[in-house]
């Protein structure tokens, strides 16, 4: 199969094993337990993919909001990449619930229900101690967390700082880790759950479609949100929620310093700060390999970025979101791995050409400046739609 010559292939190439990496550390406890606890005692599989998801956000979304150079035009794109699979997945997992092919959460029935569903929709439910309907959704809210972060630093002009914000997002996690190792936000604050997340609503409203002053204000507001919401509504901690976002921020130090934006020894001490507080954030001897491997595996293939990838591992990744989304409903009607994962990816293509592309082009024509013009915030318009799904403009999602 001939290669694909995009210029961000190597992305798709990284975002397709990731998502797969997932689905196999699921499906692998579900159909071979006892081999897979073996794997699982060395490295943990699942953790490699999500970070390896993480640290591609990283680089590529700042990019993708820099280049619009306009919040509503970011926010409203999220909303079509994100929304349309996700609302479809949710439903799914409702119908196979009901027809007992798969198995919600205990707790979903026990919290008032429309903060279920605002928790779920807004991708927050993780930092709003709200059950998910589909278990590995908690990775999106931190994605929303870093969106809200990035979107702060651009309207206070302090975008450029990424490798400052990593390194100390992961002494915070650090210092945070050990002072909070639970969520204040759990299961027992309704109210302050339900508040926080049509705050965090309200405040991208505002930065998509207010002006001026009143704009950056919201923006600004959303990204303290975005930060405290991941140290005080953790359910994994601060130490390792914060190590998420500092990830993240690495990616982008990665990208500045490719642009010639910060000196590559900034950026690599961003990455190596990160990577040497993480590897203690959690008690789990399958932790540190996997986030250690993700950074390399992320290297390697930025190394190879100006080489030519083959079209059927780029696209794995054009459907690594719905691979990463859909999986966990298929575990229950499939009757062993290989059948597994050959429905997945059937799957993962028909759900990517039917719902999440004509999704993506629609919210590209919506967010479109006019012939000749220039975003509302008067910086550069979008330059590609992007081959591969990841390029600025459509940018990258699980």
């Amino acid at each position: 199969m001939a290669p694909t010559p995009s210029r961000l292939a190597w992305l798709d190439a990284l975002r397709g094993p990731a998502a797969l990496a997932v689905a196999l550390h699921h499906s692998a406890w579900t159909f071979i337990p006892g081999v897979w606890a073996e794997v699982d005692r060395r490295i943990d599989v699942g953790t490699w993919g999500v970070f390896v998801f993480f640290l591609v956000s990283g680089y590529i979304i700042p990019a993708s909001l820099e280049r619009r150079g306009d919040l509503r035009a970011f926010w409203v794109g999220r909303v079509f990449r994100l929304l349309p699979l996700l609302l479809t997945a949710l439903g799914l997992a409702l119908l196979l619930a009901y027809g007992g092919a798969f198995v919600l959460h205990p707790g979903l029935g026990a919290r008032p229900l429309p903060l279920v569903v605002l928790g779920n929709v807004t991708m927050l439910q993780e930092l709003l101690g709200v059950p998910a309907v589909i278990n590995v959704m908690w990775t999106l809210s931190y994605e929303m967390a870093f969106y809200l972060l990035a979107v702060g630093l651009f309207a206070m002009r302090q975008a450029h700082r990424s490798a400052t914000t990593a390194i100390v997002l992961a002494l915070l996690a650090v210092l945070l880790g050990l002072l909070l190792p639970g969520a204040v936000v759990n299961g027992r604050a309704d109210l302050l759950a339900a508040l926080l997340g049509v705050a965090v609503v309200a405040v991208i409203a505002v930065s998509a479609w207010a002006r001026g002053g009143t704009r950056a204000a919201a923006a600004v507001t959303g990204g303290l949100l975005g930060l405290a919401l991941v140290i005080l509504g953790s359910r994994i901690g601060a130490w390792q929620g914060l190590t998420i976002l500092a990830m993240m921020f690495a990616g982008t130090a990665v990208y500045r310093a490719e642009q010639g934006t910060i000196r590559w020894r900034t950026a690599v001490t961003a990455v190596l700060t990160v990577l040497a507080c993480g590897v203690f954030a959690k008690d789990d001897p399958g932790w540190a390999p996997a986030i250690l491997l993700a950074a390399g595996f992320f290297a390697a293939a930025f190394a190879l970025r100006h080489r030519s990838f083959p079209r059927w591992l780029a696209h794995l990744g054009v459907i690594s979101f719905s691979l990463y989304l859909l999986h966990p409903l298929l575990l229950r009607m499939s009757p062993n791995l290989p059948l597994f994962f050959v429905v997945l990816v059937l799957l993962g293509y028909l759900t990517h050409r039917l719902i999440e592309a004509p999704a993506q082009r629609l919210g590209r024509r919506l967010t479109r400046p006019p012939a000749g013009g220039r975003p509302a915030s008067g910086g550069p318009p979008d330059e590609t739609p992007g081959l591969l799904g990841c390029a600025p403009g459509a940018d990258h999602e699980r």
